[in-house]
Order: C-alpha cells, then structure tokens, then sequence
C-alpha cells in the first residue's frame, strides 16, 4: 500500500484557500444570476476546478490534509491498523 493522499493539498492554507475560492465561486455564480444572467454560471467551473471536481472530495481532503503526517496506517498479514504519532510541539 502507499502513503499517497488523493485529494490532499500541500498546506492547510493552501486547501482552505481552495476552499474559499470553489464555495465562493458556486454560491456566486448562484446569487448573481439575476443580476449578471447567463454570464454568472462561467463562475461554474471555476468553482469545480477549484474544488477538485466536487465539494465532496474537497471535504475528504480537508481531512487528509489535516491529519497528514498524524496518522500512519500499517498492514500485517491482511490485517490494518492506524497509529497517531506525536506532532512536535
């Protein structure tokens, strides 16, 4: 098995901007759609590329990018555990 995360960013910050910028770019293609029209829905797939695709892998993600580098997962014979390491500081 990897280590690898699949929807994890590199930094907290880093994630929650992503965050901010996909719900942002949903909520507002929504609320200026009786104001700007058509036009407001290009804000779309800003928000969906923002998101990675949809909010639900933003959220799993947000967990991942948290808890990376806290919890290890090792497997032994067909049988997995997760362990949490100390975090210095």
């Amino acid at each position: 098995m990897s280590d690898k995360t699949d929807f994890a960013s590199a930094s907290l910050p880093r994630h929650l901007t992503r965050g901010a910028v996909g719900f942002g770019a949903l909520v507002g293609s929504i609320a200026l759609l009786p104001f700007a029209g058509v036009i407001a829905l290009l804000l779309l797939p800003v928000g969906l590329i923002a998101l990675r695709g949809c909010p639900m892998c933003w959220a799993i993600g947000l967990v991942q990018t948290v808890s990376m580098g806290r919890l290890r997962r090792s497997c032994e014979d067909g049988y997995c555990t997760l362990t949490t390491e100390k975090v210095a500081g």
